[in-house]
């Protein structure tokens, strides 16, 4: 058996909200492990919205997702794929403790998120109990199992914080990659451990920020090119293979997953930001976060007289 693993973010352009990495955990046969997953489990998921006929759809978090859609698919599809896991949070609170918990304590301190216990979570539970109950029966008969989905959220103060200490944001996106790298690492590599992240950006080379994150290991180059840089990294009679993927969200079905937890997560969390303004200030329009509407935000609420907020919370350093 594989172990495969595919690591997504959501939010690394935005001036507001949390930066979201996440990681999705398959184990499946060999000889699954270059074949197209959405083919192998067409009859429990699709990776289009058209023609799904009650399947999930599993797909890059982008086309998942709109204004006009909103969430409803992001959704159904993170907590049936959960529900899979036995887990089966209610609110926004437990959502949290089950995917990251360790940003809950920071969250507490921020206004805007003192009502997340609160928020429930918005599904048909017939529909859930269904679309969860097919993809599971679905995996088995292929010999798939889902085993684990796990988020590094990183709130603004917080990724502030880290941008200042390791410089850029590259750097913040490459250590939460990295923390949920090491766990899957922690967790299955007594297994053949196969990690895909989509890659972002232009880099190529990995071998001097993998040395850094991971110095105790053993570092080889499988391959470096414009489309994949491949590395296996071994210790102590464990190893696992690591795959930078250009578009890697759309190719690899465990990656379009990670995209899609990260991006519910974090549509959750801005959605906490603007309803706690909206209470403070009816008129004004909620913002993506995204750079040039999020700057529109930010001087909005700076022009509301009753309305303050700590910076070092609210907008993300560049």
């Amino acid at each position: 058996m594989v172990v495969l693993v595919g690591i997504d973010e959501a939010g690394f352009g935005p001036i507001l909200g949390p930066l979201v990495v996440s990681s999705s955990t398959f184990s499946l046969p060999h000889n699954l492990l270059k074949s197209d997953l959405w083919q192998v489990l067409s009859k429990s998921l699709g990776n289009r919205r058209k023609r799904l006929a009650g399947r999930l759809l599993i797909v890059d978090s982008k086309k998942a997702y709109s204004r006009a859609m909103g969430i409803r698919h992001l959704e159904r599809t993170v907590l049936s794929t959960l529900k899979c896991l036995g887990k089966e949070p209610a609110t926004l609170t437990e959502l949290l403790e089950l995917l990251c918990p360790s940003c809950l304590e920071r969250l507490s301190d921020y206004p805007w998120y003192k009502d997340i216990e609160d928020h429930c979570l918005s599904t048909d539970l017939a529909d859930k109990e269904i679309a969860s109950a097919v993809l599971a029966d679905d995996m088995a008969s292929n010999g798939i199992e889902l085993l684990d989905l796990q988020s590094c959220c990183l709130d603004v103060a917080y990724y502030n914080k880290m941008v200042a200490a390791v410089k850029n944001k590259a750097n913040v996106l490459f250590t939460a990659t990295s923390y949920l790298i090491k766990r899957a690492y922690d967790n299955f590599a007594g297994d053949d451990l196969q990690i895909i992240v989509d890659r972002q950006g232009g880099r190529v080379h990995y071998r001097k920020n993998l040395q850094r994150m991971f110095g105790d290991m053993e570092l080889k180059i499988l391959r470096e090119s414009p489309a994949t840089s491949s590395y296996e990294l071994q210790a102590g009679g464990k190893s696992m293979r690591l795959h930078f993927v250009v578009g890697g969200d759309k190719q690899f079905l465990p990656v379009s997953l990670a995209s899609m937890v990260s991006k519910y997560l974090r549509e959750l969390l801005i959605g906490s930001i603007n309803r706690y303004f909206a209470g403070l200030a009816p008129d004004l329009k909620p913002t993506a976060g995204y750079w040039k509407d999020g700057l529109r935000f930010i001087e909005e609420i700076k022009n509301i007289p009753h309305v303050q907020f700590d910076n070092e919370q609210l907008i993300r350093s560049r």
